[in-house]
């Protein structure tokens, strides 16, 4: 599978975001990534479906909507109506994990699971059929700019294993860069997200992109 970088807004400087958008389609970004937190599943409180929508009439690119959120099921179709290409939801605040999977997918979106770093990936075993996408959380949830936890790549290969082949994206997400990237590859992942090694006041959006996959053609053969 095509290895995607998928820039979070998160980092973005968002007194010009429909720009800092348009620079990443422009730098070969495969889509963007929207966290939208609640301030009750995550300390944090980020953005919601109007952001989705300023992004959507920002970009072609497909909108990757990561929601961080309690009861997330009363808010599908909103995102969905915003221009949402993904929605994934946390396996911790599903207790219908299937329902809202079949859901999202009837509002015409694919649907995605999060794990956090504490949840197994067993856990997705029954309802593997029925997602499009696994993003693990490679830190805990709610704010931008933490350390990578290494600890998590074993949990990457598992669920690309537990995909028996399917074609689904396994995301890693939690500050990914240059130092690991190469790593998450090789584990399984075929999306990383990237936040602060994107949208980073010391270089360009596209300088950042380019670095990433710099380190994914770094590994000298044999």
């Amino acid at each position: 599978m095509a290895i995607q970088i998928a820039p979070s807004i998160l980092a973005a400087d968002f007194t010009r975001l429909g720009d800092q958008i348009r620079e990443a389609e422009t730098a070969g970004a495969g889509l963007i990534h929207i966290d939208v937190m609640d301030g009750r599943f995550v300390p944090n409180i980020t953005m919601g479906s109007l952001v989705v929508a300023a992004a959507r009439r920002s970009t072609t690119l497909p909108l990757d909507v990561h929601l961080m959120i309690v009861e997330p099921d009363h808010l599908l179709e909103a995102f969905a109506e915003a221009g949402a290409t993904t929605i994934s939801i946390h396996w911790e605040t599903c207790p219908h994990l299937h329902r809202t999977l079949q859901a999202i997918k009837a509002l015409g979106c694919k649907a995605g699971v999060a794990v956090n770093p504490h949840t197994p990936a067993l856990l997705l075993q029954e309802i593997m059929h029925l997602v499009d996408t696994v993003i693990v959380m490679t830190v805990n949830p709610g704010f931008g700019g933490q350390s990578f936890l290494p600890e998590m790549l074993p949990k990457v290969r598992q669920i690309r294993e537990m995909a028996q082949g399917r074609a689904i994206d396994v995301e890693v997400d939690g500050g990914v860069n240059t130092e690991n990237a190469l790593a998450c590859v090789e584990a399984g992942a075929n999306v990383l997200i990237a936040g602060t090694s994107v949208f980073n006041g010391t270089f360009s959006v596209a300088q950042g992109i380019d670095a990433l996959r710099g380190a994914l053609e770094s590994k000298k053969p044999g």
